[in-house]
């Protein structure tokens, strides 16, 4: 008799974690959906191998609570998978000279302290499935490129994928796989309306700041990444290549998912750390000192 296949994904109400919860669902996993407490849960359906789970990953509380109602479901049998897929992005936006500090440490209680919560309310289920349990961690294939004005963003998801190196080898005695996913743009909920995002990045700044940055900095922001974002990539598309790493007998450090940024891996292979600094600076549009 097979056992069924068992994963915890957070942030799972809607976009990508609502689609990698129905799809692992319908291939016969049980999945327990993190959900905020009173999200709109309407985007994971009625399956019944979906257990809906409260969490907020900012809170220590909640995320042992949730940890608690997996373990009566799972009765002493192993947690197969674990996805922090649980993420923020437009928060602590702007100049790293202007960012606003409340706003930052907001966005890291999200992106970096809630995977670590996480993480260490689940391992304990994890380490119970020794050459098998798997671990992935949602960073960002921003930190390939590093954006202008997501100095925030981009600190939180170095940070996970920090958490990434660190757990492959804390857990490599325990035959436990965990990598890092860097997608590039996505079309999903926290990217919609790119327009009007990107504008609030220069009205939640200091006029003072705004006046030394804008000038420089606008277009690649309002414009370059507009364009960027919205010819981002299919989120089916992104969940279905995150989802066929399981076939994978052992998991590099990290992989990009994205047509935008799979290029990249090339183009760090080929070229030194500068060169494709100057080459992504010049595709964004960032002007540079004493030229022009």
């Amino acid at each position: 008799m097979t056992t069924q296949k068992t994963a915890f994904i957070t942030g799972a109400a809607m976009g990508m974690g609502a689609m990698k919860a129905k799809k692992l669902a319908d291939r016969g996993w049980q999945v327990f959906a993190g959900v905020l407490p009173g999200a709109d849960t309407s985007e994971l359906g009625d399956s019944s191998n979906i257990v809906k789970v409260e969490q907020d990953v900012t809170s220590d509380t909640s995320v042992k609570a949730s940890a608690e109602v997996v373990e009566k479901h799972l009765s002493g049998r192993a947690l197969d998978l674990l996805i922090n897929n649980a993420g923020i992005a437009n928060k602590g936006t702007g100049p790293v000279e202007g960012i606003n500090i409340d706003e930052a440490k907001f966005l890291f209680e999200v992106n970096t302290f809630g995977s670590l919560r996480v993480c260490q309310a689940f391992l304990p289920m994890i380490r119970r499935g020794p050459g098998s349990s798997r671990i992935i961690n949602f960073a960002s294939g921003a930190v390939r490129a590093n954006p202008v004005c997501s100095g925030s963003y981009n600190m939180s998801k170095w940070a996970v994928e920090g958490l990434t190196n660190t757990l492959r080898n804390e857990l490599a005695p325990f035959g436990i796989e965990v990598t890092s996913i860097e997608p590039g743009a996505v079309k999903t909920h926290m990217t919609a309306n790119a327009e009007e995002t990107t504008k609030d990045i220069w009205r939640g700044i200091s006029d003072e700041v705004k006046t030394v940055y804008e000038p420089h900095l606008r277009e690649t922001t309002t414009t370059k990444m507009v364009e960027q974002i919205n010819a981002g990539n299919d989120p089916d598309y992104v969940t279905d290549e995150v989802l066929a790493l399981l076939e994978k007998k052992t998991w590099k450090p990290r992989y990009l998912v994205g047509k935008d940024v799979k290029p990249m891996k090339v183009m760090l292979a080929v070229m030194s750390e500068r060169g494709a600094e100057k080459a992504i600076q010049k595709a964004v549009g960032i002007p540079q000192y004493g030229k022009g």
